[in-house]
């Protein structure tokens, strides 16, 4: 329930492809979501991919720890915030959450936003677009 696995991880390139080319996005700060539902069978109801610029954060250091710090608050919040509004269905949601913050924050801020952000995205979605 709590963890983090690899199939809820966005790692294929066609998947990425698709989901930034036609999926649709919005700004949270300190976030931007991307998002896309597919038809296609899946273990899980969402794959997420996070991203932190190196544009921004030239050392590796903080980057990761930025990204640490959302996966976290990603894999603790997921089950009551998330997956149970999506449903469980034949599809699935393709899903990115990039920083888009100008400073490092704390855990707890992060989570704060990510909460908000699943709070925003269960107001976004049509009705014929979650899958039960």
């Amino acid at each position: 329930m709590y963890t983090f696995r690899k199939e809820e991880r966005l790692c294929s390139r066609k998947h990425l492809d698709l989901l930034f080319k036609n999926g649709s996005s919005f700004l949270l700060y300190p976030f931007r979501i991307s998002y896309l539902f597919i038809d296609e069978s899946a273990s899980v109801p969402a794959q997420v991919v996070i991203n932190v610029p190196k544009k921004r954060y030239k050392r590796a250091v903080d980057r990761n720890l930025l990204k640490r710090r959302i996966r976290e608050a990603y894999r603790l919040n997921k089950q009551e915030e998330f997956y149970n509004q999506l449903g469980t269905g034949s599809g699935f949601l393709l899903f990115s959450i990039q920083f888009v913050g100008k400073k490092k924050y704390e855990f707890s801020f992060i989570q704060k936003k990510l909460v908000a952000t699943f709070k925003r995205f269960q107001t976004l979605i049509q009705p014929n677009e979650i899958h039960q």
